[in-house]
């Protein structure tokens, strides 16, 4: 097939375009580069790259079979620097790749997130949730813009006939991901291999559920191939306080660093945890690696490329 992905050049958007090319698929890779990075791609052949906005994309060369859309800041930093970029990815982005899935007669799948559950009273969150999400709090720029683009991607699937999946995503680790970008695992893996302090929000009870990119990957490639239109949530059940992991992470570096606590920022989710029944069901698909195995490749990625002569 000949598959477009946008945010390519992003952490998970990197490693889609990896799993397709081995599969022996053709790939149209599209990425503005505001937060992707080239150099994650480097390793690969290929492959076409397009640098450009999505929302001013102009038609694709050539058919297209699928169109996986990822294009979007993720991290809390890079929405909170590009607050308008992220919400017209959301709006004006989903809109473009809904035309080129629907100009190709491709099969679209839209990358969303847990966040459009906000800081959920429903725990684990099922996709019937309908979240609790503050709709003019600091988050909302992302959040929103992913709510919205669930909509646009339901409205072209009614009104248009686009075969759509939509996936959403918890929180997702592995190599490649930004350093220091405000998510919980670049950042305390990067102080306990570089002995600086850990920074733990609040009383660090807050839960997450870590999903190895690896096992995303698989859970996207079977969303897009299932018949499946509504959102599913792809993720690992296992929960983890962050007090958890600080000690995780300190026990693979074999270092030992003191802990320093910062308030909770404002919106910051609870408790985080997916309920995983409709990926079981529909996608016979569940993740495999467990948390310690996944963060062993995750923090050698980040000794040899952030901090190497640690």
């Amino acid at each position: 097939m000949r598959i477009m992905i946008t945010g390519a050049a992003g952490f998970i958007g990197s490693h889609l375009v990896e799993h397709f090319l081995d599969k022996g698929h053709e790939i149209v890779a599209v990425d503005n580069l505001l937060t992707g990075s080239r150099r994650n791609l480097a390793h690969l052949a290929g492959l076409t790259f397009i640098e450009e906005d999505l929302a001013r994309l102009a038609d694709v060369d050539g058919p297209i079979d699928r169109v996986f859309h990822f294009a979007s800041p993720a991290s809390p930093k890079d929405y909170y620097a590009h607050p308008l970029e992220t919400l017209d990815v959301g709006s004006n982005g989903t809109k473009r790749a809904l035309d080129i899935a629907k100009s190709s007669k491709a099969r679209f799948l839209l990358a969303s997130t847990s966040e459009v559950y906000g800081d959920p009273l429903e725990h684990p969150q099922r996709e019937t949730y309908w979240g609790n999400v503050n709709s003019v709090g600091p988050r909302s720029v992302y959040d929103e813009a992913k709510r919205f683009a669930e909509a646009l991607t339901m409205a072209y699937h009614r009104t248009h006939g686009v075969e759509t999946r939509i996936v959403r995503i918890f929180n997702t680790y592995g190599p490649r991901m930004k350093p220091q970008d405000g998510r919980v695992i670049p950042e305390l893996s990067l102080q306990v291999l570089t002995g600086k302090p850990i920074t733990i929000y609040g009383d660090g009870t807050q839960t997450r559920s870590f999903c190895y990119v690896k096992d995303l990957v698989e859970g996207i490639d079977r969303l897009m191939e299932s018949d499946y239109p509504y959102p599913v949530n792809l993720g690992n059940p296992g929960e983890f306080t962050i007090l958890e992991l600080a000690e995780i992470l300190m026990e693979l570096a074999g270092k030992k660093v003191p802990l320093v606590h910062m308030p909770l920022p404002e919106d910051d989710p609870k408790r985080r945890k997916p309920d995983i029944t409709l990926a079981r069901q529909h996608l016979s698909w569940e993740p495999r690696v467990p948390l310690r195995e996944g963060l062993r490749p995750t923090l050698a990625w980040f000794a040899e490329n952030c901090c190497p002569a640690q």
